[in-house]
């Protein structure tokens, strides 16, 4: 009897120990599944060992807890994103330099907040370019045609007098002085790209180009910050425009601004376009970044001011750039806090850099020069600083 009783508790010592061999190396296994499958897995073994061992069951709960604690880890909610996109008016040919611009842009900014890319052309995109675009972005890719009418000459433009002009500039070797194409490109930026359909259903841009770089890490998001500011618009570099380029641009913006004195508001940002005698100065945004109210650009007035200088024909006759329509119209119609200067953002289009400098260029893991930053190397061409001085904006 007793030999009995011996090899009976022998039996049972040997089937606990098997028992938790067994649970463990199940236990092990269950890793493998997903969390839901898991977790309904380890219910059921526990059961099945709680009729084996009080030990057994109390190490199992162990177990369980530790899965849990591991495998459901607190989720944080996406950020907060604005009605927004980027917007490329890009070329074919443009393929290797656009590449390396996107990839700077995503790995400074965009992999964190996934903003989608509209891409517009005068000419349909290739296949090649389209795979090869959105293989290196981390947001929808949008690829746009423009409307020949956007990329054209209105019927009320003497192509004959816009010719003599081109071949005029040239001779006197004035920037882009003989580029057709160049002229609808800036007619384009001044007064469309925001009307195109792909770009309806956002309320902001950020406007980039191929081949420009960007030197820093942008550790929040523009778009978010313009919008819960009250900003408008947002720049990085500022320059003065060469004369040569836009003789007649500033009395044509005086004509507008006597014809319409309803749309300027007393709070606008003139001073910064103008000296102390109220002449032009040239001072301009650098419009090939700018990130911006797309409903600005929309409104009535800032359309008007487009309609009343395309009627003029500058844009053919001269080589008004989009830089200084642009802000032109942001100096008519907003006031000083509704624009931005993004310091912290470092920024090249050849030959300029914006680039941050102490402190904020240490901690935002910039590479660009802070001695190179224009407002900095070249304060003659630069109107950063003069705009950064700008008390207040209000009229009397």
């Amino acid at each position: 009897m007793a030999q009995g009783r011996d090899l009976r508790g022998i039996l049972f010592v040997l089937a606990v120990l098997f028992g938790t061999a067994v649970v463990w190396r199940d236990l092990r296994y269950d890793f493998a599944f997903s969390s839901d499958m898991r977790a309904a897995e380890i219910s059921r073994r526990t059961k099945e060992v709680t009729l084996t061992s009080t030990v057994q069951l109390t190490e199992t709960a162990t177990v369980l807890e530790t899965v849990q604690l591991t495998e459901a880890p607190v989720v944080p909610d996406p950020p907060e994103k604005a009605s927004a996109a980027f917007v490329i008016l890009t070329r074919n040919k443009d393929l290797k330099d656009l590449r390396e611009t996107l990839v700077q842009l995503e790995d400074r900014f965009n992999r964190r907040y996934n903003y989608p890319y509209v891409f517009l052309n005068n000419e349909p995109f290739s296949d090649e370019f389209k795979e090869r675009v959105a293989d290196v972005v981390s947001g929808e890719c949008r690829f746009g045609l423009i409307p020949k009418e956007h990329w054209s000459y209105p019927d009320y433009i003497n192509q004959t007098r816009a010719a003599e002009a081109r071949k005029d500039m040239e001779q006197r070797k004035i920037i882009y002085g003989g580029s057709e194409s160049y002229r609808h490109m800036c007619r384009y930026e001044s007064g469309f790209f925001f009307r195109h359909p792909l770009m309806e259903q956002y309320s902001w841009y950020w406007r980039v180009e191929p081949g420009v770089k960007f030197g820093c890490d942008i550790d929040y998001d523009p778009f978010m910050f313009m919008q819960q500011n009250g900003k408008k618009y947002g720049f990085t570099i500022t320059i003065k425009e060469y004369i040569e380029t836009i003789p007649t641009l500033w009395n044509t913006t005086k004509r507008f601004m006597s014809e319409h004195k309803d749309l300027i508001p007393a709070s606008n940002l003139l001073d910064f376009v103008t000296d102390k005698d109220g002449g032009y100065n040239r001072c301009h945004f650098w419009s090939n970044f700018e990130i911006g109210s797309l409903d600005f650009l929309r409104s009535e007035r800032y359309l008007a001011y487009f309609d009343h200088l395309d009627r003029a024909g500058g844009f053919f006759y001269e080589r008004w750039g989009d830089a200084p329509v642009h802000s032109l119209g942001v100096a008519m119609f907003l006031g000083k806090d509704e624009v931005h200067w993004f310091e912290d953002i470092g920024y090249y289009h050849g030959p300029l850099w914006n680039c941050p400098k102490g402190a904020t260029h240490k901690a935002k893991k910039c590479w660009c020069p802070p001695e190179e930053s224009i407002e900095t190397k070249n304060k003659h061409w630069s109107c950063t600083l003069d705009f950064v001085a700008l008390g207040t904006t209000t009229k009397k």
